[in-house]
């Protein structure tokens, strides 16, 4: 097979993917892909011919992230759009750390972080495109840490004493941040959270004068806009508040709520966010870029500039005039991949109204699934819900409840019509589809209340399960 007729094969095969709708997943335990995938890495190279047949293999066994049963994680679906940047970025194949290597990309980048810091309401904010909002979160403590021992970037940090503040129910890169700074998982405190999921503030203000009674060092609290699992929104006013008492660096994982932001209706749920001394922010979840896109916003630049200034000895990048617009002296990295492309070209095909639309069509969707749920006396809701995430749970009197739901979540994996998340909120096993898929319908939404409903009521029923 040459090049072009290689290339007019994968077109057909793009083509074929997107428009597939039969199943989520063809399911296939481990054990068994594990024995029937060809995971040879040959000597002698095999041809495009072979690259073509493992393509097909792999799109076989591949979760179809764009079906609209695909309701697991906090993204899916596609955006046409951004596919193509993703496709050219890759082609180009450039690298974002100097303007000489990614002259237009580069632009692009610093146009992204401008808007999004004026949509955040750092007036004069900067940031960077980052591999996610694990990355983000870990950069803002980096600030953080920064601001409260500036020397020690020269010398070396002591974590042992240094204590950074969380909801008890933040995202788990917390903990990564405090491993990879050399901080300690004891010593990020997790503040216990009210009935709906959110940091509760009093709470927040007993561990900060516990902790500088026992000879610690707060330096920063991370509030979450969006957990991961019911969607709180920490009250981030009220916690900045607290922080400008305390002189702490405030910092907001808002990976999976940022986008709220767009939305007139809904952008209260980060109220004060402009307060904030930083936040993250992952286009790849409710914006529908494809993986990755992520970008860590600060409202002093200098900080973020000092933290990365180890790039400063590189002479052999860093040519000329151009120290104001070279990315990668903001970075944490060098070799960095185009992520700005993508986001860049969707958000010119939709604008910041397309945004708000697909927010607010994700929101009633998932008014409408409560709805179905709170109206269906086998089914309820396990939390209150601020955002998509619908936490919910098949009910029945007289059995295990946390069984049955694992069960139940089990058997609609693998029977391949939708892919939703199991969770627990305190010691109850939960079912939690989430809506950040452009292709969920309420016709989809129905169906699968029905399968949950059915599906349930066959294990009670002693029906094994068949695909």
């Amino acid at each position: 097979m040459d090049v072009d007729g290689f290339l007019d094969e994968i077109l057909v095969k793009i083509r074929e993917h997107l428009n597939g709708t039969e199943k989520v997943v063809e399911y296939i335990p481990q054990s068994s892909l594990r024995k029937t995938a060809d995971l040879n890495l040959p000597l002698e190279g095999l041809g495009l011919d072979t690259v073509m047949s493992d393509i097909d293999h792999y799109l076989r066994y591949s979760v179809k992230t764009n079906h609209p049963g695909f309701m697991n994680p906090l993204w899916g679906g596609i955006n046409i759009a951004a596919f193509a940047g993703e496709v050219i970025a890759t082609l180009s194949n450039n690298s974002m750390y100097t303007y000489e290597l990614s002259p237009l990309a580069t632009l692009f980048e610093q146009a992204l972080i401008r808007r999004m810091c004026e949509i955040v309401g750092f007036g004069d904010g900067n940031g960077t495109l980052t591999t996610g909002g694990s990355n983000g979160n870990m950069i803002g403590m980096m600030c953080a840490r920064y601001q409260v021992d500036p020397l020690g970037q020269q010398r070396g940090f002591d974590g042992e004493k240094l204590v950074c503040f969380v909801s008890a129910e933040s995202h788990y890169s917390v903990l990564m941040a405090a491993n990879v700074l050399g901080i300690g998982f004891d010593n990020v405190i997790k503040v216990p959270c009210d009935e709906d999921g959110r940091m509760r503030c009093d709470k927040l203000i007993e561990e900060i004068e516990r902790s500088r009674m026992n000879n610690q060092i707060p330096f920063c609290v991370v509030a979450t806009s969006g957990t991961t699992v019911r969607g709180a929104f920490d009250p981030i006013k009220e916690i900045a508040g607290i922080c400008s008492d305390q002189n702490l660096w405030f910092h907001v994982d808002a990976a999976w709520g940022g986008s709220c932001l767009f939305s007139a209706k809904y952008r209260e749920l980060m109220d004060g966010v402009e307060l904030a001394d930083s936040i993250c922010w992952d286009a790849h979840k409710m914006m529908g870029v494809p993986l990755v896109c992520s970008a860590f916003l600060i409202k002093r630049p200098e900080i973020l500039r000092k933290i990365c200034s180890h790039g400063n000895v590189a002479h052999y990048l860093f040519l000329g005039d151009a120290e104001d617009v070279d990315l990668g002296r903001i970075s944490l990295q060098c070799g960095r991949r185009n992520d700005a492309l993508k986001l860049f070209l969707a958000w010119r095909e939709k604008g910041d109204a397309g945004w708000a639309r697909l927010i607010e069509s994700y929101m009633h969707l998932a008014d409408y699934l409560q709805d179905k749920v709170e109206s269906n006396p086998q089914l309820e809701m396990m939390s209150t819900r601020d955002w998509t995430n619908v936490c919910l749970r098949f009910r029945e009197d007289g059995i295990d409840k946390n069984e049955i739901n694992g069960q139940i979540r089990d058997r609609i994996v693998k029977s391949g019509r939708f892919m939703v998340s199991q969770s627990n909120i305190g010691d109850d096993v939960i079912l939690r589809p989430v809506i950040a898929n452009p292709a969920v319908t309420k016709l989809q939404l129905d169906k699968l209340v029905e399968e949950i409903v059915s599906t349930g009521n066959d294990i009670i029923r002693g029906i094994p399960f068949s695909e």
